[in-house]
C-alpha cells in the first residue's frame, strides 16, 4: 500500500535510504539548499518555499493558497508506486500539515478526525501548521472539518525536531 513518509531535513538522506521514495515535497524557507536524494528524479521533486508562520510577518513568506494548490496537484500526479517523502526543516509543522493535506486530498471520503488521531499516534511532536490546513480545508471543501480535527489533537510534544514516520493513505 502506498504511504507518505515525513522527515526533518537533517534526516532526509536516512529516510530516503530506508523508505526508497520516488517523489518528494520540500516545504522550507526560500533559499534553503536541499540535497535531493539520488532516488528522487528532479521532475518528481516539488519545492515550496515559505516560512513556518501562520500570519503575515515582515520579511517572511506566508504560506498561501498557491502553495497548497501546487501541493495537492503534485500529490494527485504521484503514481503511488513508491512512498512520497515530505519534509520541512524540523519535521513537525509544515511537513506534518502537508502529509495530512495529501492524505485528505487523495481520499475525499477519509475521516479527518481518525486521520488526525493517527497522525498524533505516529508523530507525538506533530503540530501541523494550521494555516496550511485551513487553506487546504477551503480548497478541498471540507467545511472546517480538517481544521477542527487538527485543533482537536492539539499541540504536539515539545521537540527540537521530529523523527521520520509513515502516514498511510488509508485509516
Amino acid at each position: 500500500m502506498p504511504h507518505i513518509v515525513v522527515s526533518p531535513l537533517s534526516r532526509l538522506g536516512e529516510a530516503a535510504q530506508t523508505f526508497r521514495p520516488r517523489a518528494m515535497v520540500s516545504l522550507i524557507n526560500i533559499g534553503t539548499l536541499i540535497k535531493r536524494p539520488d532516488c528522487i528524479e528532479a521532475d518528481r521533486h516539488l519545492f515550496l518555499g515559505f516560512n513556518d508562520i501562520v500570519q503575515d510577518m515582515p520579511g517572511m513568506t506566508l504560506p498561501a493558497t498557491q502553495h497548497v494548490e501546487k501541493l495537492i496537484d503534485f500529490a494527485r500526479r504521484w503514481d503511488r508506486q513508491a512512498p512520497l517523502l515530505i519534509h520541512c526543516f524540523a519535521g513537525i509543522s509544515r511537513s506534518t500539515a502537508a502529509a495530512y493535506i495529501v492524505a485528505n486530498a487523495l481520499n475525499p471520503d477519509m475521516n479527518t478526525v481518525e486521520l488526525a488521531s493517527l497522525l498524533r499516534t505516529r508523530a507525538p511532536s506533530a503540530t501541523p501548521n494550521i494555516r496550511l490546513v485551513s487553506l487546504a480545508d477551503d480548497l478541498l471543501g471540507r467545511g472546517g472539518r480538517m481544521v477542527d480535527a487538527v485543533n482537536a489533537i492539539g499541540r504536539g510534544a515539545e521537540a527540537f525536531e521530529g523523527v521520520p514516520f509513515v502516514l498511510p493513505l488509508e485509516v
